[in-house]
């Protein structure tokens, strides 16, 4: 099939104790994994759209059939956030930013939580999407973001959404979210 899930970038415990090993495993292989072989499986009757890449094909949903038109955003969606989402957690993270990235977020905004764009021109904004909807949806560039569905923290954290995004930011990749800041 044209999408595949991508191993993670690190081993599924290096993010201990910030966010544990079983976690990762389900969030990664089940919940992850979900997505692309629906993905795959809305798009199969669509060769045309199984070549472009994963943020093409989200970009423009109007290219999509009305009849998986869903399908393709939730799944599609779900795929590019959570493969964005592997990318911007690192073991040992940095608690601050850095360089030109650190500078501009405390001018524009202080501190926060949502996803971390672009908006289309090229001006930094913060905000929150609702299911699997992504900022690329709507034109923009995503910096970073966090997944603060359940799945990705109550095994650990339970309830306590706020103590889970509090060690998030101890495994956030801030090399990472400043390159994407460049593109």
């Amino acid at each position: 099939m044209p999408f595949t899930l991508a191993p993670l970038p690190y081993d599924s415990a290096a993010l201990e104790p910030h966010i544990d090993a079983q976690t990762m495993l389900i969030h990664h292989g089940k919940h992850h994994q979900a997505y692309v072989t629906n993905l795959n499986a809305a798009l199969e009757s669509q060769l045309t759209l199984q070549n472009l890449p994963i943020e093409g094909l989200i970009a423009d949903l109007t290219k999509v059939s009305d009849a998986t038109r869903t399908a393709v955003r939730n799944n599609g969606g779900g795929h590019y956030n959570h493969t964005l989402f592997w990318e911007l957690m690192t073991p040992g993270g940095a608690r601050e930013p850095a360089g030109a990235l650190a500078a501009e977020i405390d001018a524009g905004f202080g501190s926060g939580w949502a996803w971390l764009v672009r908006d289309k021109s090229g001006k930094l904004a913060i905000e929150s999407t609702p299911n699997q909807d992504s900022p690329v949806m709507d034109g923009k560039h995503v910096v970073l973001g966090c997944d603060v569905w359940e799945h990705a923290y109550y095994l650990k954290y339970q309830n306590r959404r706020a103590d889970y995004l509090a060690a998030w930011w101890n495994v956030l990749n801030w090399t990472v979210a400043g390159e994407r800041s460049k593109a």
